[in-house]
């Protein structure tokens, strides 16, 4: 649903007609109306100036009449960057805020990821609030160490910091910084900070690029004996008559179930020497300098030093089944049980090692015993900063 009046962004969606079914309101009380009716909607974006009504104000009403448990994925267009209005959403409960030139195509694919993630955070919300359930909570130690330790290396390194930063620039236009959401603890987003290591448009060549994704290559390898794999089970699934009926279409189950489980073990993105590094890039990778700023979301409570790496969004989207939420349910860190596994091999850690590591180290973060693992870790990690290949 669309709340507004800009024919930019109406036309934008009505060009994606074979994805998304557009429906348009150009006020609040028309699409609150609408929507009392009975009728129903995958995710609202919103102007924020819309007639008489602020739509970052309107998101309250909306949920206290319509979407009571803040469910449906709800974004706000500004004409202009504002910190206010970013505070103002964040306090509204808002998920996102987009500033025009707004591109239809990255509010889809939010959206999408947004209808993915939202019901399982509310799941984790409400586990949160049964007095039964255990939520993973940052140990007073394991704080304080993260304080100390991340404020005195930000103090220490801000020199070397400096010079990369300038290099950074010198080498190639754009931001000298990253800034990516990144899925941590209880599925919550956070803002992740790296220095850039790429080239600015260096998400957008990800598809160019994909063929050479180590995860998906190594799938590549098995793809006979999947196949057979596949086929046999589709067979079986014949005889047994598994079929799963959608509203249009036969679904064999056999094959729906390969199919969700090729995808969550190609969620993972690596590349070996990728073209899209710059030469500044390949030094502070090289020596995880590209990694510091981190630092400062280790001091705002986002991250650990010591955790599990918290995850893109299209990667966070993909890992939802329940082996796989495990990871969720412990600290997201800098560096962790995988990383200092994997640095230094010339081996390729496959999707599953990982999610293993991911699912160990976080029973060892619920343990007792967690201080001093993280502290093993950290000795560990800065062996392993001189690695042979990154990770």
């Amino acid at each position: 649903m669309y709340i507004g009046t800009d024919e930019r962004i109406i036309s934008g969606f009505e060009s994606k007609k074979n994805l998304l079914e557009l429906i348009h309101h150009s006020n609040a009380l028309s699409a609150v109306n609408w929507l009392k009716e009975g009728n129903s909607c995958d995710g609202v974006v919103c102007d924020k100036e819309l007639p008489g009504r602020n739509g970052i104000d309107f998101h309250e009403t909306f949920i206290a009449e319509v979407d009571q448990g803040n469910k449906i994925p709800y974004l706000v267009i500004t004409d202009e960057r504002s910190a206010e209005d970013i505070q103002l959403a964040f306090k509204k409960k808002v998920d996102d805020v987009f500033h025009q030139p707004v591109n239809t195509e990255e509010l889809y694919k939010r959206i999408k990821t947004l209808t993915v993630l939202k019901p399982r955070m509310s799941l984790v919300q409400k586990e949160k609030n049964d007095p039964e359930t255990t939520i993973y909570k940052t140990p007073f130690f394991k704080r304080t160490f993260d304080i100390v330790f991340s404020g005195l290396a930000l103090l220490c390194l801000s020199p070397l910091l400096l010079i990369f930063v300038i290099a950074i620039r010198l080498e190639s236009k754009g931001k000298v910084y990253y800034i990516s959401k990144r899925v941590g603890t209880g599925y919550r987003i956070f803002n992740f900070l790296k220095l850039r290591s790429m080239y600015p448009d260096a998400d957008k060549r990800l598809k160019e690029f994909q063929h050479l994704n180590q995860y998906q290559n190594n799938e590549e390898e098995q793809t006979d004996v999947a196949e057979n794999e596949s086929n046999e089970q589709q067979e079986s699934s014949k005889a047994n008559g598994t079929i799963l009926f959608g509203d249009d279409v036969e679904v064999d189950e056999a094959a729906h179930i390969q199919e969700k489980k090729q995808q969550q073990e190609s969620a993972f993105v690596k590349f070996e020497n990728d073209p899209r590094i710059t030469k500044v890039g390949h030094i502070i990778r090289k020596l995880s300098i590209d990694e510091l700023p981190q630092l400062i979301n280790v001091l705002k409570g986002d991250m650990s030093i010591v955790g599990n790496r918290p995850l893109p969004l299209y990667e966070a989207e993909l890992l939802t089944t329940d082996e796989w939420t495990d990871r969720f349910n412990g600290p997201a860190g800098i560096t962790g049980l995988w990383q200092v596994e994997a640095r230094g091999k010339t081996s390729k850690m496959s999707p599953e090692e990982r999610k293993q590591l991911d699912n160990t180290y976080a029973e060892i973060a619920n343990s007792r015993f967690s201080f001093w693992k993280d502290i093993w870790i950290i000795i560990r990690t800065f062996k392993a900063v001189f690695q042979k290949e990154n990770v």
